[in-house]
């Protein structure tokens, strides 16, 4: 069945829909143009009997729906009216020859400051399913953040229908008071209070009861669950009680479809799934629960987040009337361990491209370029007259290859289109561990990161293999690795150190599931396949914000090509300035 889109986005406002959903407003063949507004303002919200406020986007937390098709141009004005520089990043969009709209402060952009404005214009190519937007400055997308539906386009079988939920993290305090506390002290950010769902905490929270989302379902129905962890700092387990999910997309990307009880998502993934009703009203009602993974050994929320879903009775049911809510018995998920690695390894293996002639994987077989990377923690020296928090006095820090990024104050991509890099990065950004050693075996004596803004340089059209190793420094942890302005085929993982001598003959080259994020497993690698056909600057980071924030983040410079479609575009002139 073909999947419509209404011109109003109302179509999508509920946390599911049913099956089939059709629209009568005719709509063109070609993609269109669609324009959207976003006014950056301070609102006051009220969750856990606290109100504060906080930064949004047209008074909506969580923000407005973005809804398009494959192949529409997408015209986003932000308007910033708070006192606080803001960028937006939308987040899975591969952005050709479009990299001025790409959104991460200081890369592709200086942000926008306070009373300025900034046109975001990208068009969709080659892309439909669930993706989001969100901030990319500091930790503002603890608040700035929203869901953004890619239809199919028109005519092309689509069987979904076009719904979305989301579980963001929920903080009491300032997150940018947060992050700036931690960052001035070297030590720990403090951990969120509650996790939410839809904006909504639930009724495991004091104080919250009142705050719960309820998702009503008819019996005897298919529905489709967009989720999407918008969580500044954890991975997390989700599950419904007395359901079975069946998984059928990641992060925009249709897969093999298989069923399980529970799914994980990683900060910054998005996973689209079935859920098939009860064939009769159960007289029961059941809790919707996420939770966080857990591999490091730092602080954590060890809180539960909780939606219910309630069976409706039809209208004319002889039960209507006579039954309650309150009194129907509410059945509990019961989720994996917080640590449970097991099952994250066997959850992310299950992932598969579907590998169709309409739907091919097309990973490269060959790679031009080979990269090493090892990601994780280490420390760097306490600022002179200061008393720090981290490891012995030290301040914590993340890194890439050693290598912890330092922000320039402009942005890359402008010095790179004007050939103005000197003293805002280098090119020398190493291709492997500069210091090779068991890297998840004894951590080593010597923890410190060396400090730059180091970039590598791809030609146009390189094929390229990137294997991305944790490390035991400080402990081994699980890390949600996004790549801007790319999807990439995950070949293969694994847990230890890589074997480039044996790990690679068991790289899966036919239906390897392509993504934006992967997880690069607590103890573990994972190697990930890319074709670096899009000019720009490509900024690949954790998406675990306090490890972004400690360092753990690079760039990829990626050449134009001979032809004119194979270079970036000029930038438009209301590019913001720093």
């Amino acid at each position: 069945m073909g999947a419509s889109l209404c011109p109003s986005t109302a179509l999508l406002g509920a946390f599911l829909s049913s099956f089939m959903i059709s629209c009568l407003y005719p709509q063109p063949v070609l993609g269109i143009t669609r324009h959207y507004k976003f006014d950056i303002k301070l609102q006051n919200v009220t969750r856990l009997c606290h109100t504060k406020s906080i930064v949004s986007v047209n008074g909506q937390f969580p923000g407005p729906r973005i809804a398009a098709r494959e192949g529409d141009q997408l015209l986003i004005e932000v308007v910033n009216h708070v006192p606080r520089n803001i960028t937006i990043h939308w987040h899975g969009i591969r952005q050709l020859r479009s990299g001025w709209a790409d959104g991460p402060a200081y890369v592709t952009q200086c942000p926008i400051q306070t009373g300025q404005s900034y046109v975001y214009n990208f068009t969709i190519v080659g892309q439909r399913g669930t993706l989001f937007w969100h901030a990319h400055i500091s930790w503002l997308r603890a608040t700035v953040y929203g869901p953004l539906i890619i239809l199919p386009k028109l005519g092309v079988n689509y069987p979904f229908a076009k719904p979305y939920k989301e579980v963001p993290e929920r903080f009491n305090t300032d997150p940018e008071e947060i992050i700036s506390q931690a960052l001035q002290t070297g030590g720990g950010p403090n951990v969120s209070d509650a996790y939410t769902m839809n904006g909504l905490p639930g009724p495991l929270y004091n104080c919250s009861a009142k705050d719960t989302f309820k998702l009503k379902v008819k019996p005897g129905k298919i529905y489709l669950l967009r989720l999407i962890n918008a969580a500044l700092n954890d991975e997390l387990f989700f599950s419904i009680a007395n359901h079975t999910l069946t998984v059928v997309e990641a992060d925009a990307v249709y897969v093999k479809p298989f069923e399980t009880e529970t799914i994980l998502i990683a900060p910054g993934q998005t996973t689209n799934v079935l859920l098939e009703t009860k064939p009769r009203y159960p007289n029961a009602t059941f809790f919707m629960t996420a939770r966080p993974y857990v591999t490091g050994q730092g602080t954590f929320d060890n809180s539960t987040v909780a939606g219910i879903l309630e069976y409706e009775l039809r209208p004319n049911s002889l039960h209507s009337s006579s039954i309650s809510m309150k009194k129907l018995a509410l059945f509990k998920p019961i989720l994996p361990a917080l640590n449970d690695t097991f099952f994250a390894s066997n959850f992310a293996s299950k992932l598969r491209s579907l590998a169709t002639s309409q739907f091919p994987a097309n990973v490269r077989q060959k790679v031009d370029k080979q990269f090493v990377f090892t990601v994780g923690l280490g420390t760097s020296p306490c600022l002179q007259n200061q008393t720090c928090q981290g490891l012995n006095g030290t301040m914590f820090a993340a890194s890439v290859n050693n290598v912890s990024f330092a922000m320039p104050t402009t942005a890359m991509l402008q010095a790179h289109f004007f050939g103005q890099s000197n003293h805002v990065y280098t090119i020398d950004f190493p291709n492997d561990p500069i210091i090779p050693f068991n890297y998840t075996g004894t951590p080593p004596n010597n923890t410190m990161v060396s400090n730059g803004t180091k970039l590598v340089v791809l030609p146009f059209n390189t094929s390229v293999e990137l294997i991305m190793q944790d490390t035991s420094t400080l402990g081994a942890e699980s890390h949600p690795l996004h790549l801007h302005g790319f999807n990439f085929f995950v070949v293969g993982q694994g847990f230890g150190n890589f074997d480039p001598r044996k790990d690679p003959k068991n790289f899966n080259l036919v239906d390897p599931i392509e993504r934006n994020t992967v997880g690069v497993p607590s103890g573990g690698w994972v190697a990930i396949r890319f074709l670096a056909d899009n000019p720009g600057v490509w900024f690949m980071h954790c998406h675990l914000e306090v490890h972004t924030s400690w360092g753990l983040k690079m760039a990829w410079i990626v050449l134009g090509g001979k032809l004119p479609n194979q270079k970036l575009l000029p930038p438009p002139a209301d590019l913001p300035k720093c």
